[in-house]
C-alpha cells in the first residue's frame, strides 16, 4: 500500500473559514447526528480522569511508592486515560511551547502555506487527515512533525518562524522522551515484566516521536461539529499539553463522553493502540475526541512516543496464557500507521480489526 502524494481536494484552512464563516458553517464540517457533541451533556459531564501525583515514585516511603503504582495501572486498565502532576517538566517550557505555536498560528496565511503538508509524510501544516474524497472534515489545523529517529527529523521541515521554535521544541523534546521512558518502566513493572520490557519492545534507545499541534479556532456552531473525530492514538504512548482554561477533550467511558477538566500544568497520558497490542488488551487505548467552542480558540500539543517503525508489535509472551491467547497478529507501526493514514479517524476500529 502506497500513500498517495497530494490530498483529493484543495485544502482550504479552517482559521480561515473561521474568520470569515461568522454565523455558520460549511456544509463539509457537519457531522452526522449520531457523531454530534451534545451541549447539554458537555456542560453537565465535565469531570475528571485520575490525576496522579508522581513524586510517589521517587518516594522513600515504601507504601507512598506503591500507591502510585497501583493508582497508574488502575488508571490504564479503568480509564485509558490520567493526568500528571510533579513530572519534573518545567511549567516555564511548558507555557512557552504552547505560546510558541501559538504565535505561528496567527502568522499570515502566506507565511504558514509555506510548510503546508502532503498525506505522504503529514509532516508540517495541515487540516484534515485521510484521503477519502468528500469526508466530512473536522473544524481544525494542526502542525505536525517528526522528533526521533533522528533520521527521519528534517529541520526544513520546522518553522523558522517565530525564531524560537526550533531551540523550544529541541528542549520540550527532550523533557517529554525523559518523562516517557520513566512511564514505559512504571506500566512495565505493572504488568508483571522487567522494567524496560515495554522500552525495548519498541527499540530500545531506537524508538519513534513525534509532535502534533492542534489549533481549534472559534466556531459559529460547535454543536454541529467536532475539532477531532473519535479515534484512539495508533502509537504507543500519549503526552498531551492542553489549553488549561478551555474545555475541549473528551473520553469515552462507556456509553458516556466525559469532558475532561485540565489540571494546570498537568500532562494527561493516554494509552495507545501499540501498548494495547503488548499488553494483550490488558491496557486499552481509549477512543477520544475534541469539541469545537464559539468564543475562544485553542491549542493543545500531542507528544506521541511510538514504537521504532519497522518492528514487529505482538503481544508480549508473557501475558499469552492457555485462557488469554494473543489477541493480535505481528505488525509493525509503519504498516499500521499506513493503514490509519489511508482512513481517517474511525473510532476504535483500526485496532479492533
Amino acid at each position: 500500500m502506497i500513500s498517495p502524494q497530494d490530498w483529493p481536494e484543495p485544502i482550504i484552512r479552517v482559521q480561515s473559514l473561521s474568520e470569515s464563516c461568522k454565523d455558520s458553517i460549511p456544509q463539509r464540517y457537519i457531522k452526522p447526528l449520531s457523531d454530534r457533541p451534545s451541549i447539554n451533556s458537555i456542560l453537565e459531564t465535565i469531570n475528571n480522569i485520575p490525576i496522579i501525583d508522581l513524586r510517589g515514585l521517587y518516594s522513600t516511603n515504601p507504601h507512598e511508592k506503591a500507591s502510585t503504582f497501583k493508582q497508574i495501572s488502575e488508571a490504564c486498565k479503568e480509564w485509558g486515560f490520567f493526568q500528571i502532576v510533579n513530572h519534573g517538566v518545567s511549567h516555564d517550557l511548558m507555557d512557552l511551547a504552547k505560546e510558541t505555536w501559538r504565535q505561528f498560528f496567527h502568522l499570515p496565511m502566506e507565511v504558514k502555506q509555506l510548510y503546508a503538508n502532503s498525506p505522504k509524510t503529514y509532516e508540517g501544516y495541515g487540516s484534515r487527515l485521510g484521503v477519502k474524497k468528500g469526508a466530512i472534515l473536522d473544524w481544525s489545523d494542526y502542525y505536525y512533525l517528526h522528533y526521533l529517529p533522528l533520521s527521519l527529523k528534517d529541520y526544513n521541515k520546522w518553522p523558522s518562524l517565530p525564531p524560537s521554535c526550533r531551540e523550544v521544541f529541541d528542549e520540550y523534546g527532550i523533557e517529554l522522551v525523559k518523562l516517557c521512558e520513566r512511564l514505559m518502566k512504571v506500566l512495565s513493572i505493572n504488568l508483571g515484566l522487567e522494567e524496560n520490557f515495554l522500552q525495548n519492545a519498541f527499540g530500545g534507545e531506537d524508538i519513534g516521536a513525534c509532535i502534533r499541534v492542534n489549533y481549534f479556532p472559534k466556531c459559529p456552531q460547535p454543536e454541529l461539529t467536532l475539532g477531532l473525530s473519535s479515534h484512539s492514538d495508533p502509537g504507543g504512548m500519549t503526552l498531551l499539553l492542553p489549553d488549561d482554561q478551555i474545555h475541549g477533550l473528551q473520553v469515552r467511558k462507556g456509553d458516556n463522553w466525559i469532558t475532561v477538566k485540565p489540571v494546570r500544568n498537568a500532562f494527561i497520558v493516554n494509552i495507545g493502540d501499540q501498548i494495547q497490542v503488548l499488553s494483550n488488551a490488558i491496557y486499552r487505548s481509549v477512543e477520544h475526541r475534541a469539541i469545537a467552542n464559539s468564543h475562544k480558540e485553542r491549542v493543545s500539543l500531542a507528544f506521541f512516543y511510538n514504537p521504532k517503525s519497522d518492528i514487529p508489535i505482538e503481544p508480549a509472551k508473557e501475558l499469552v496464557k492457555p485462557d488469554k491467547p494473543a489477541l493480535y497478529p505481528a505488525m509493525t507501526f509503519d504498516e499500521y500507521r499506513l493503514f490509519i493514514r489511508m482512513r481517517g479517524p474511525c473510532g476504535k476500529s483500526q485496532v479492533d480489526l
